[in-house]
């Protein structure tokens, strides 16, 4: 028992970590840091939430459900409370507008995304692959807790390496930036970028085949229920580099499901599709720090094409 309360802790501090609260030009003003004003403490779980996690899990009854409901609810609206009185600091200390702005779009968000933020959180609470070890890397994919059908993620975004496989075996065209349809050596294990919602589905279809097993594209949600809630104090790249990195460059930054790289970097197609294009998620090397916020639901980009800041990562379903 006391080491499914610590694997769920674990998660609990993923998955409540809330969004950082800056960000700052640097260089020629074309990047995006994080702000100086971040907030450091992360939502720890309390001992009645885990006792009643406890309990449902050992007696999974309506009554042991709505309990644990209310105390997560009453954990959140703390969150709520939280960010109402930081943006109210900020009204009174903050040097910078944009400080307060951004503050105040994120009290709108966690306030409007109360319920569906509660509900996900129920649903990983619940999950019945919620247990010790559920977090590590096994064999390069991830459960997704509180799916409705048992999936798994990808610890990284796809490669250029992984993808010249690919384009070897199939003959695909290469992305743009591989001169002479060649990959860069010193690209290998940054995340593949350039590739269409098609490429990227051609991927899945191909190692579907290869491996006998089904790979997808996330969708919103899943990519969503994978991540969590992005740290605040969390480092991605992000207005660190002019361009991609290694998809490790910053592997001690974990999501929910302990995938790495799922914010900054380079964004990542999704299978939604949004106001007439395809929901990408996760910013990049080149986004405002706040948009790289998992619940970002504004950016999306044309299936037909690829582009420099975008790529993918993989569901299995199990």
């Amino acid at each position: 028992m006391k080491m499914v309360i610590r694997s769920i802790s674990m998660v609990m501090v993923a998955v409540m970590a809330c969004s950082a609260v800056g960000a700052e030009s640097a260089g020629r003003g074309q990047f995006q840091r994080r702000s100086t004003h971040v907030e450091k403490e992360r939502p720890e779980l309390n001992a009645e939430t885990k006792r009643l996690i406890a309990a449902y899990r050992s007696n999974p009854t309506a009554a042991n459900k709505t309990a644990l409901r209310r105390q997560v609810e009453e954990n959140y609206d703390r969150v709520i409370a939280r960010k109402k009185a930081k943006l109210e600091e900020l009204r009174q200390d903050a040097r910078h507008d944009s400080l307060v702005r951004e503050m105040e779009e994120i009290v709108d968000e966690v306030v409007r995304e109360r319920e569906r933020r509660v509900e996900q959180s129920m649903r990983r609470f619940t999950d019945v692959r919620l247990r010790p070890g559920v977090r590590e890397n096994k064999d390069g994919y991830l459960p997704v807790l509180g799916t409705e059908k048992p999936v798994s993620i990808s610890h990284t975004p796809v490669t250029n390496a992984q993808y010249a496989e690919f384009v070897s075996a199939t003959k695909r065209k290469a992305p743009r930036h591989w001169k002479g349809g060649v990959m860069p050596r010193e690209l290998s294990e940054h995340p593949v970028v350039n590739v269409s919602v098609a490429d990227a589905k051609a991927y899945c279809k191909w190692l579907s085949k290869k491996d006998d097993t089904t790979y997808r594209l996330p969708s919103e949600e899943e990519w969503e229920l994978a991540a969590g809630h992005m740290p605040k104090d969390a480092d991605f790249n992000c207005g660190e580099h002019e361009t991609t990195c290694a998809v490790t460059a910053y592997a001690s930054t974990l999501s929910a499901c302990g995938a790495i790289d799922m914010w900054g970097n380079c964004w990542e197609w999704t299978s939604t599709s949004h106001r007439g294009g395809m929901m990408v998620k996760g910013g990049s090397w080149k986004s405002p720090r706040t948009s790289c916020r998992t619940e970002n639901r504004d950016e999306t980009r044309r299936s037909d094409a690829g582009y420099a800041d975008v790529g993918f990562r993989i569901i299995r379903e199990d």
